[in-house]
């Protein structure tokens, strides 16, 4: 079992996951071009992706998908009220967009649930509910052959739901948005915005990483990828040193060998291999 991170931040979202044969894309936030683009750079042939799983309906984990299903033969998997907000998306600069959106997923739709187990190919789906302010945003685990990689992005806060799915993984791609500091020194955002970020509903902070990782983190996954870096709110270095901190800090008892990786808006990470 082996993913790469295509690119995630406000940009644009995407990941690949692979298992024996299976090829599953989850998010489609960038450009068509550039997803396939991506897909390609790391020797996946988009049009032999087993499917896509969109885990909510913003622009920056869904924007792409309607224009890059012309390039894809899978289905696409998402819940029923993910669907139906990614239709009427009210960012849409087009006014026929959200007809354009209906008739791409006509039939390429595998309507799964964010509480119910799933399947692709040789990879088991377990996702779950994660708080953010979508129709009904998921995280999951993802298995295969005894392997487990989590991911989850775009939440706002660490529910005990998610410290106990984040438990026995081997990977874990987890959000790091901002550093707190930051956000609120940021001049380029209107305040409204800051309270939405920093709400229980908005974005994982850095220090919420840490915290995790000092506290709730079983110490089990030997790579843990940080996602979703804002590039105004942020620094990847700063989100780095605090993660890495943060581990050095854990209690002597439960030291680990955890390696933090960085994923960008720009490139896809290196693949990791488990």
């Amino acid at each position: 079992m082996k993913f790469t991170v295509l690119g995630s931040g406000s940009t644009g979202n995407a990941l690949l996951i692979e298992a024996g044969a299976t090829r599953v894309l989850v998010d489609a936030g960038l450009s068509a071009k550039e997803a396939v683009r991506r897909l390609s750079l790391m020797g996946c042939d988009p049009a032999r992706l087993d499917g896509v799983i969109i885990t909510h309906e913003h622009g920056d984990h869904a924007g792409g998908l309607r224009v890059l299903l012309k390039s894809l033969d899978c289905p696409v998997f998402m819940s029923g009220m993910t669907r139906e907000a990614y239709i009427s998306e009210h960012s849409h600069r087009s006014t026929d967009e959200p007809r354009k959106r209906s008739d791409a997923l006509r039939d390429r739709t595998e309507e799964i649930e964010s509480s119910r187990d799933f399947k692709i190919g040789a990879i088991d789906f377990h996702p779950f509910t994660i708080p953010h302010d979508a129709a009904d945003n998921f995280g999951f685990t993802a298995t295969h052959a005894g392997i487990c990689i989590a991911t989850l992005m775009d939440f706002g806060h660490i529910t005990t739901l998610i410290t106990e799915r984040l438990r026995r993984c081997a990977a874990i791609i987890i959000e790091s948005n901002h550093s707190r500091d930051m956000l609120k020194a940021c001049d380029v955002y209107p305040w409204e915005l800051k309270q939405r970020i920093l709400s229980r509903t908005g974005h994982l902070s850095n220090e919420d990483v840490a915290d995790w990782l000092r506290e709730g983190f079983d110490g089990t996954a030997r790579h843990i990828v940080l996602a979703h870096l804002s590039q105004r709110a942020n620094n990847p270095y700063v989100a780095k040193i605090s993660a890495e901190m943060a581990l050095r800090e854990r209690s002597p008892l439960f030291q680990t060998d955890t390696e933090i990786t960085l994923s960008a808006a720009k490139e896809p990470t290196a693949w990791i291999e488990l």
